[in-house]
């Protein structure tokens, strides 16, 4: 029978954080076997798991990183909302170590994220695009990470140096929308993925957990898990 990969979650009392241990009692292939949470020590408890999984705050990432990298741990990270420097400090510690990189987890959102290049690969500079997207009023970054990447993936494929237009909503309990419209001459195509529950983030996470398990050092991104 295979091993269970042992995680460590940060961030466990938040939203993610519960989703995430939720689903990890019914995986059996996942044993959780240690939590942090704000103010917790991480040192002391990330050389006893395989794999320590972050959802907490973007403002935990040195630590984070420090405590990787001295018992070497893959990460799986999921917090969003980093600045350029805590981004080159995960960048830094992919020299070193495994680590999984995602604005969202969602098996859907990464076919998003695939379908957003594609059609911007068919339609060009012909076509205008925008971001629209929608989260719950708690959601504290805005825009959100997924945005962002499409943003990303929208200007490294089209190859233009201007931020593209992102239009953020905060309200209701909305867990997360996200749309890419492409607008050309007599035509527009809206490409639209809808989250029903937190539940899709924390399957890919724990996906992604036992998928980087043996991986050379590198960042590596949800596409990467699935194979996109």
């Amino acid at each position: 029978m295979k091993p269970s990969t042992r995680v460590l979650l940060i961030g466990a009392a938040g939203r993610m954080g519960k989703t995430v241990l939720d689903l990890a009692r019914t995986d059996g292939e996942i044993e959780i076997v240690a939590q942090c949470d704000l103010g917790d020590a991480i040192q002391p408890v990330i050389k006893n798991c395989d794999v320590a999984i972050d959802f907490s705050h973007a403002d935990a990432i040195d630590e984070i990183c420090r405590a990787a990298l001295h018992d070497h741990k893959p990460l799986v990270i999921g917090t969003t909302g980093h600045s350029q420097q805590q981004r080159r400090k995960i960048e830094d510690a992919a020299q070193v170590l495994p680590i999984v990189f995602a604005s969202n987890f969602s098996v859907g959102v990464n076919v998003l994220f695939w379908l957003t290049r594609k059609a911007a690969e068919l339609f060009g500079r012909d076509f205008s695009s925008q971001i629209i997207e929608t989260h719950h009023k708690m959601k504290k970054d805005a825009p959100s990470g997924t945005a962002k990447t499409l943003a990303e993936i929208l200007k490294a494929t089209l190859k233009i140096e201007n931020d593209l237009p992102i239009q953020s909503i905060r309200e209701g309990e909305i867990v997360g929308e996200h749309t890419v419209i492409f607008s050309g001459p007599g035509e527009r195509l809206e490409l639209t993925h809808r989250a029903a529950s937190r539940e899709i983030f924390a399957r890919g996470a724990l996906r992604a957990a036992k998928w980087i398990i043996g991986k050379p050092p590198g960042l590596y991104s949800m596409q990467d898990v699935l194979g996109l």
